[in-house]
């Protein structure tokens, strides 16, 4: 299983993202904000891919296993994060509710006008969102989560634009199709984020 989180606006105090699940949309995320030095509590994590794996130790763990007693099997924790230790996926509606953890919502408000971000209906989507994951876990799957800036998903497009033929000219048939791409991704996205109401 490949998750993406995708950060659209990296703000003073927070960062809005979405999350996909094999391209798919399900969820909108909130982190901290990003710093180039860390300072414990108050940053999100370097963009990156990263392993999940089962976190069965801890607060968060005893808490959701009260909590969630039906479907939980352990917290879903990223791997080898540089700089940071036990970070996870859970519920929560604003920064102040995590410290580098993803927190993830099935509504979202505008991180421009509320500086502590927010994201609501938590506890909904970390259910939905928690049994896909863990399903694809106990079936033994390998289940990675690739951390990125809207920015450069679109780079990632250009990328595999050759800018040189032999005579050094931009070929136009390459440069045609990649724009073709790009508009794609984008009415792909504008279409996930019309049709789930970011505010």
């Amino acid at each position: 299983m490949e998750i993406k989180v995708i950060r659209f606006s990296p703000q003073v105090d927070s960062t809005s993202g979405i999350m996909l699940i094999d391209n798919e949309f399900v969820a909108y995320t909130l982190e901290d904000e990003e710093r180039d030095e860390k300072v414990y509590g108050e940053t999100c994590i370097p963009a990156g891919k990263y392993e999940i794996k089962y976190r069965k130790v801890g607060g968060f763990h005893t808490r959701y296993s009260e909590r969630f007693k039906s479907i939980h099997k352990g917290m879903l924790e990223l791997q080898n994060v540089k700089n940071f230790q036990y970070i996870l996926i859970h519920c929560g509606n604003t920064d102040e509710n995590t410290a580098g953890c993803i927190l993830i919502g099935d509504s979202q408000e505008n991180n421009l006008l509320i500086k502590d971000g927010f994201i609501g209906k938590s506890t909904q989507a970390y259910k939905r969102v928690y049994k896909e994951i863990s399903d694809a876990l106990e079936s033994g799957e390998k289940v990675t989560i690739e951390i990125m800036k809207l920015q450069d998903l679109f780079n990632t497009v250009y990328l595999d634009v050759d800018n040189k033929s032999k005579d050094h000219m931009i070929l136009a048939d390459s440069v045609y199709e990649k724009l073709q791409d790009i508009n794609g991704q984008i009415m792909t996205l504008n279409s996930k984020l019309d049709r789930n109401n970011i505010i």
